[in-house]
């Protein structure tokens, strides 16, 4: 009978190690931590994502507990000082930098199709206690962070994200993401922002947005609407200026698909898009949903409302490994069809972290097999 790695790591398996070396000589880490690794600290922090741990102690007792199995890994027992450390002072631009390769190489082979690019484009804030206040102070008593990402509903995977503190506006932010040409863009009032509108209207992106509610549309066109929730489809240009007298910079025709909603509220969606029928515009802004159970399905599962330090670095690193452990789950779940269901596969990985079998039997029952461990036979 073929024996398996442990779940763990096999999980780990699907990380872009060959990456790993270069990013660490890359941030000058490179033979600096001999007792405690890079590798060892991003091992360690995955598997605090994986198994809900509520701090330093708990990833140290819990990892030593099965320190015969870090060893075919590669990786050392963290001791909670050494993680407390490194978390405070390792860059936290190394572990953005191996989410960037992941989603590189994670993307593609999640998505069903390589045409039809859309992307939601959205923000979550993350509560913080009052040891996080001297860097992420939001008001007298709240301290937050923010996790800005472009996401992919098609592959359910984020391409992109960005941390700051919780007083970023999120239009800020998305003025520094990359933007994909010809792609289609879904976001809400957040990224009001009729410059940056016109930025990715001259990429040949789709937009599809909200109009705020004192936004005048001067109408050229109104055209006959499918009925049903769509109130009307108007064709009509923005004000020529903005309030500080300044020319408003998307200086063309674009459309509005009022919409209303199961409760009675009317929505006015926004779009540069002219040909489409209007159903699918309201369908597009439907979409963002995704998104949002998303950033629900990370904080709930992957426990990002407890975490392991207080500086910008160790709450910076602890974000980015969480989607570090969500795009590892999605593929690993890509290399079996036994489960379907993404929170199921979750459940059962985190279950099953130490035991040696493989992913397509984690919804069978645990079989007792005989496995050699330091020469010692064992069951598992």
């Amino acid at each position: 009978m073929r024996s398996h790695p442990s779940v763990f790591h096999t999980l780990l398996k699907l990380f872009p190690w060959d990456e790993f070396n270069h990013a660490v000589t890359r941030h000058g880490l490179a033979g600096r931590f001999e007792g405690f690794s890079p590798k060892s600290h991003l091992t360690a922090m995955i598997y605090a994502q994986l198994a809900g741990c509520g701090g330093l102690r708990a990833v140290e007792a819990e990892m030593g507990s099965h320190g015969n199995r870090l060893t075919p890994i590669g990786v050392s027992v963290p001791r909670r000082s050494s993680l407390a450390e490194a978390n405070r002072y390792r860059p936290d631009a190394m572990f953005a930098d191996l989410l960037s390769v992941l989603i590189q190489r994670a993307h593609p082979a999640l998505r069903r199709s390589v045409k039809d690019f859309t992307y939601l484009i959205d923000s979550t804030g993350v509560r913080l206690n009052g040891l996080s206040g001297s860097w992420a102070s939001f008001s007298e008593k709240v301290c937050g962070a923010k996790l800005h990402i472009v996401y992919d509903p098609d592959a359910d995977c984020p391409v992109y994200a960005s941390i700051t503190t919780a007083k970023v506006n999120d239009i800020t932010a998305a003025k520094a993401m990359p933007i994909t040409a010809g792609a289609t863009y879904v976001f809400d009032l957040g990224y009001y922002d009729f410059a940056w509108w016109a930025k990715l209207d001259a990429a040949g992106c789709r937009i599809v947005s909200r109009l705020k509610t004192n936004t005048p549309l001067t109408v050229i066109e109104e055209r006959e609407g499918p009925g049903g929730a769509i109130l009307s489809d108007r064709i009509g240009t923005l004000p020529a200026r903005l309030a500080s007298s300044r020319k408003q910079p998307l200086d063309k025709a674009v459309r509005e698909v009022r919409v209303q909603l199961e409760t009675g509220a009317v929505l006015r969606i926004f779009t540069n898009d002219l040909d489409a029928p209007a159903q699918e515009i309201a369908d597009l802004y439907k979409r963002r949903w995704a998104i949002e159970l998303f950033f629900r399905w990370v904080k709930q599962v992957l426990k990002i409302r407890k975490f392991l330090g207080t500086s910008e670095n160790a709450v910076r690193i602890q974000l980015i490994v969480a989607l570090i452990t969500f795009l590892l789950l999605r593929l690993a779940q890509a290399t079996q069809t036994a489960v379907t269901s993404p929170l199921t596969f979750t459940r059962l990985v985190k279950s099953n972290l130490w035991h040696a079998r493989g992913l397509g039997q984690l919804d069978q029952p645990l079989r007792r097999q005989p496995s050699l461990v330091n020469g010692q036979g064992v069951l598992l």
